[in-house]
This record gives C-alpha cells, sequence and structure tokens, in this order.
C-alpha cells in the first residue's frame, strides 16, 4: 500500500494521506472507517502531551513453546515499534481525566495474551485506586491461541477487574471498532457501562462463516455489524470517528458531575 496515497481497503478508492489524517482516516467516497493503530488513536482522542503510558516494557513469553510464536512477536514488535497488542496509560479528554488503553490490531491482530490481559487488568486497577473513569477502544481478533489456556484466563481476570471498578461507582467506556471478536468480546468488551462502536464495525464471537456453517442458514444482511448490533440493543451508541472525542468527553463531564453530587451528599 501507498504511504503517501494509500487506498481505501472497502472501495479502493485512492487518497493523498495528508486529506485523510485530515478526515479522522474516514474514506470521503464509501465512509468507510479504516483501521488505525494504537498511535493515531492516541493522538486523535487524548490531550496534547497528556497521555503518560503504563507497563510499556511488559512483553509476551512463549509459555507453550509454540510453533513460530516468538518469530511472531519479534515481527510485530518491529513492524508496530509497540512490546504489545494494546497501549495503556492515564490522560485527559477535554481536560477530563481517565485511563485509557487502546488496542493495536496490526500486533498478531490484538489478540488477548497474558500481557494483554494483565495490562488491561493493571489500567483498571489503577482507575479503582485513583477513583477515574477508563475508557477502553477495542479492536480484537480474539483470544490469542498460541497461549491456550492462558489466554483464556484473562476472560475471568479481565471481566472480575471490570466488576470492581463497578462495584466502586466508577465506569467502563469501550468503543468497538472494526473488528471485535472471540474472546475480548466475550469479556471487557461488552462490560462497558456505555458501549459504543463505529460505523460499520464487526462485533461478534465467532465469525458469520463460522456461524452459518454451524447452523446451516443465511444470516440477515448487516448480522454483527454495528448498526445490527444497535438495533438489537447489544450496543449504546455507534458513533463516527470525528464525533467520538466529544462524546467521551461528554460521558467523562457527566461522570464528573455525579461523583461531585455525591461527595456533597
Amino acid at each position: 500500500m501507498s504511504r503517501l496515497f494509500p487506498k481505501c481497503t472497502r472501495c479502493q478508492t485512492s487518497h493523498f494521506i495528508a486529506f485523510l489524517k485530515h478526515a479522522h482516516y474516514v474514506c470521503s467516497k464509501c465512509g468507510c472507517h479504516l483501521r488505525l493503530d494504537a498511535p493515531n488513536r492516541v493522538k486523535m482522542l487524548c490531550d496534547k502531551k497528556s497521555f503518560k503510558p503504563f507497563d510499556e516494557d511488559m512483553k509476551s513469553e512463549d509459555p507453550l513453546g509454540f510453533p513460530n510464536y516468538k518469530e511472531k512477536i519479534q515481527q510485530s514488535m518491529e513492524d508496530t515499534k509497540l512490546n504489545e497488542a494494546i497501549v495503556t496509560g492515564i490522560c485527559t479528554i477535554k481536560g477530563y481525566p481517565t485511563t485509557f488503553g487502546v488496542m493495536d490490531s496490526n500486533f498478531i491482530m490484538a489478540s488477548m495474551g497474558s500481557v494483554v490481559g494483565e495490562k488491561v487488568t493493571r489500567m483498571l486497577e489503577y482507575s479503582l485506586e485513583n477513583h477515574i473513569p477508563a475508557v477502553i477502544l477495542i479492536s480484537s481478533g480474539g483470544a490469542r491461541m498460541h497461549e491456550g489456556i492462558l489466554s483464556l484466563m484473562q476472560m475471568a481476570k479481565t471481566s472480575a477487574a471490570v466488576k470492581r471498578l463497578n462495584d466502586n461507582g466508577l465506569p467502563l467506556f469501550t468503543v468497538l471498532s472494526d473488528p471485535t471478536t472471540g474472546g475480548v468480546t466475550a469479556s471487557y468488551a461488552m462490560l462497558g457501562n456505555v458501549i459504543i462502536a463505529e460505523p460499520e464495525a464487526l462485533i461478534g464471537f465467532a465469525g458469520p462463516r463460522v456461524i452459518e456453517q454451524t447452523i446451516g442458514q443465511k444470516l440477515p444482511s448487516g448480522f454483527q455489524r454495528s448498526e445490527f448490533l444497535l438495533e438489537h440493543g447489544m450496543l449504546d451508541m455507534v458513533v463516527e470517528r470525528k464525533q467520538l472525542r466529544s462524546v467521551l468527553a461528554t460521558l467523562l463531564a457527566i461522570h464528573a458531575k455525579r461523583a461531585y453530587a455525591g461527595r456533597e451528599v
């Protein structure tokens, strides 16, 4: 793909990179929300120079000796300049403090292994200890099969961390982008107090092809896309990327006012 004139992955329209950045990486012809890496998400949503990362040095091991897993990790680290598939930290969004996590699908499809689960859990625990809400932008292929049962354990661990956060009156806001699937969908992605999705994002547990093969039926048009899930009550809102920062700031402001009112009482 040309770095100066990247193409839309849906309609194949070429865009001058400067114009595409200005449009938040949304195709001007078909409206496709192109996949974004973690550094661009941080720049787009966090207040300038406010993001302070957590646990940058954490790296995955190879607990099962899975064939070529070490090589895949190393290649992803070189390609993304990240040590894992999620970046976590603390920032402000229009002045409102929050912990902030963003998954990068360029790193082994942002699959959730032990390090991803641990970083999410630590981020939520930081929110709990410092009495601030949490925001996670999600894009994932699910649990990381290279780590077997250890990756599946992260579903329970992250879900328990969300429960502790909620028990103490602190919200988690999740933003689901294309794709959000597998064990991440089945854990913290769908446990947000407010669940937001970008337009036409693929969201589900198993993929549509697997479901069709399993049930032997043709799925409805738009099945597992954001708009379909919103219509069937599984999401709270679908938000275009250019509006996402304002929507998150509004949710954080609402929480801040409620928290202040609670202290006054």
